[in-house]
């Protein structure tokens, strides 16, 4: 096995429980990295040659290494122990088999994510590491779990990154385009094959809950709903009335399947556009609602994106609000690892004092416990919400 020498005090982080290796922390010149193979074992060592565990290595990466243990090797064994462990902490929090069962490095499996909806399985692989054991981990999950099917959705932008081919295909048994599954007790169904990601985002599952109380009898925006996930949720505990706005027209016919599936797609209206542009038409018009989510899709995908995203989240916020009823409600969220919760809450207060709004935050939330924190790595913390009750005019 190869080993990878650190430069001296690059070990501090790894010691501290943090996974992931950086080109630049690495002795070259004792360790070469040109000529390592993408997803082959090797033992890290410190300066002082100390070892410091086993890790897959990608040299053509930033982040070039991955630790997978602190031993001196890493198994197939481990593979299967792993996913045992993760999929028993998920029976243990969750009644119902609909959940992310693997969550990569927080689950001590760094490139893997596994979707569970009921009796299907959507596999994600994001290294090469990952993908050399792929059918180990196809038929450990199988054996674990007796799906009726397996899908690989390989097909996205992690493996491009890696410079990994794109695959989306049926891996064991059958997987229907749509997939059943169930959300804080709503029946929905979620687009395996053609949707985002895995086809669900499971990651808002708490913060869709603690909304569900509060939209009896209220008119729903759902902006970026993609499937439906707030408005279908919302209309399944008695909103009045749902508007979902999406730039895709094939998200919304997901919408409305979803408002058929539960017997209340007379409640649901679909608006196809950019966001930005259907905000400003709603607001020229002026349309009004009891409850408006913001659940856009990250606009900080890199920290030098840093500035234009914060002003983009202040910007949306604030046409948000002008479409928000006296007394409503703003669910303000993102999933920018690089915003901090306090940035997004000041979006929030800011817009609020620019519209001389009283806004008072009712609760504010992460992600759910199928996503689990790492504590020694802060990228694996990157969802928050804010609920703001926001006042008539300025007091």
């Amino acid at each position: 096995m190869a080993e990878l020498i650190l430069n001296r005090g690059a070990e501090r982080r790894l010691k501290r429980g943090h996974l992931w290796i950086y080109s630049n922390e690495v002795d070259t010149k004792r360790s070469p990295l040109k000529g390592l193979e993408a997803g082959s074992q090797c033992q890290v060592l410190d300066s002082q040659g100390k070892l410091l565990g086993t890790a897959w290595v990608n040299p053509s990466q930033l982040i070039c290494a991955r630790l997978l243990s602190r031993k001196d090797n890493f198994s197939e064994d481990d593979i299967g122990e792993r996913l045992q462990t993760a999929l028993l902490q998920r029976q243990r929090y969750f009644d119902h088999p609909s959940y992310r069962m693997v969550y990569g490095d927080s689950d001590a499996l760094p490139g893997l994510v596994v979707d569970r909806f009921n009796d299907h399985l959507v596999v994600q692989v994001s290294n090469w590491g990952m993908d050399r054991y792929q059918q180990v981990v196809v038929d450990k999950l199988i054996e674990l779990t007796q799906p009726t099917g397996i899908l690989l959705r390989n097909d996205h932008q992690g493996r491009a990154v890696e410079n990994m081919p794109l695959i989306n295909q049926i891996a064991y048994g059958e997987v229907p385009e749509l997939v059943p599954f169930e959300e804080n007790g709503v029946p929905l169904l979620a687009p395996v094959h053609q949707g985002q990601k895995t086809g669900w985002f499971y990651d808002h599952r708490e913060n869709r809950r603690l909304l569900n109380r509060w939209v009896r009898g209220k008119r729903v925006l759902d902006l970026f709903s993609y499937a439906g996930g707030w408005g279908i949720q919302a209309l399944a505990n008695d909103a009045s009335h749902a508007v979902c706005v999406d730039a895709s027209q094939q998200a919304l016919d997901w919408c409305q399947l979803n408002a058929q599936h539960n017997g209340f797609a007379d409640r649901l209206d679909t608006v196809q556009g950019k966001a930005l542009e259907v905000l400003k038409a709603m607001v020229a018009e002026g349309e009004k609602f009891d409850v408006i989510v913001l659940d856009p899709p990250a606009f900080i995908k890199r920290r030098k994106d840093h500035k234009a995203g914060l002003a983009a989240y202040r910007h949306i916020n604030e046409l948000a609000m002008r479409l928000l009823s006296e007394d409503g409600l703003l669910v303000s969220a993102s999933c920018s690892m690089h915003l901090q919760s306090e940035e997004l809450l000041d979006c929030v207060r800011g817009a609020a004092h620019r519209l001389g709004r009283r806004a008072s935050i009712l609760a504010s939330g992460g992600q759910g416990a199928d996503h689990p924190i790492h504590p020694a790595i802060p990228e694996t913390n990157y969802l928050k919400a804010h609920f703001a009750h926001l006042g008539g005019s300025r007091w």
